[in-house]
């Protein structure tokens, strides 16, 4: 059973539109490379042939982590509640500290400069689903038990 990726439509169609580019267009390059590198001659001490195949066994795993992602897709929206869940900006405060932090809790491809992305499967995610605002939730970090509270949830 895969697992679920929370995930925007923007960043699903994003993802879609490349995996479509990898898998038609991206291999046809790297045949190319591949090919262009094997007519250099000895394989064994050729560095673009090296390089080029190291090129495609990446862009492999990048489709086969598109095509997972795909597959155990689930299009969200932000709900328009008080209520942690996929989707939400949380901004939080760490105990002792008068800092605010804030994340998107929701998939590593909705990743932006502007916000880091905390998963729902986490530690601290999973503390958070379901909070409100003013609640203090506590979550095993390597280091320790950790608390934070909620200080604002938007969508």
């Amino acid at each position: 059973m895969p697992s679920v990726h929370h995930l925007s439509q923007a960043t699903f169609d994003r993802l879609s539109v490349e995996l479509e580019e990898l898998t038609t267009h991206g291999r046809v390059d790297i045949a190319r490379k591949i090919q262009t590198a094997r007519e250099l001659g000895d394989l064994s001490e050729n560095g673009d042939y090296h390089a080029a195949k190291e090129e495609q066994g990446k862009m492999e795993a990048r489709i086969r982590d598109l095509q997972a992602l795909i597959v155990g897709a689930e299009i969200i929206e932000a709900p328009d509640t008080d209520i942690v869940s996929p989707g939400h900006i949380v901004h939080l405060r760490y105990e002792g500290d008068d800092d605010t932090e804030q994340y998107l809790i929701g998939s590593i491809e909705e990743r932006t400069d502007d916000v880091e992305v905390l998963t729902p499967g986490s530690p601290l995610g999973k503390a958070l689903l379901g909070g409100s605002v003013g609640d203090w939730v506590d979550f095993q970090a390597p280091g320790g038990v950790l608390k934070v509270e909620i200080v604002e949830i938007r969508a």
